[in-house]
């Protein structure tokens, strides 16, 4: 009983620094062009919902932060596609179906539902955004495009907390 006692902890103790070893699988590197398709529907959405915003919206408060997405992110789009060109990668000209879809997901709103909706898809997409941009400027294998990303960074903070501070003043 005590020489098997002795076999189960050994064997528990082997088992924890095995364990202890194993580094959890990081994410891999999102690809340039992949990255720069990301941006690209990312500006195309903002805008063109910013645009939907400027009638369906019931504030004056998110009209003019929509107005902000609207200028900020076609200026960033052209941005980026000098960007791309000069590392030699592609830019979507249009929305894919799926961000038409979710562009679409607005049509029938107005007013504070519009407002909320709007708000809230801000918070979360500049979110994911903001750290999908962090990870490019981290580690993309174009140096422009690492630039790009970094400069691109304080835009979409500035975005996320003014789309948050809108959210604080709703509730």
């Amino acid at each position: 009983m005590k020489n098997t006692l002795t076999v189960v902890c050994c064997l528990c103790l082997c088992s924890i620094s095995v364990l202890a070893q194993k580094k959890p699988a990081k994410e891999p590197a999102m690809s340039d062009q992949n990255f720069i398709n990301f941006a690209a529907q990312t500006d195309m959405v903002e805008a063109n919902l910013g645009q939907l915003a400027q009638t369906a919206a019931g504030s004056q408060q998110v009209k003019d932060y929509a107005q902000m997405l609207v200028t900020d992110h076609t200026s960033d789009f052209n941005q980026l596609s000098g960007v791309a060109r000069q590392a030699g990668l592609s830019v979507p000209s249009a929305i894919d179906a799926k961000h038409n879809k979710t562009i679409g997901s607005f049509d029938k709103l107005q007013g504070d539902a519009f407002d909320r909706r709007y708000i809230e898809d801000m918070i979360a997409g500049h979110t994911k955004g903001i750290a999908i941009y962090r990870k490019e400027a981290a580690e993309a294998q174009t140096p422009a495009l690492k630039s790009y990303a970094e400069h691109a960074l304080p835009v979409l903070e500035k975005h996320l907390s003014a789309a948050k501070k809108l959210g604080m003043a709703r509730i």
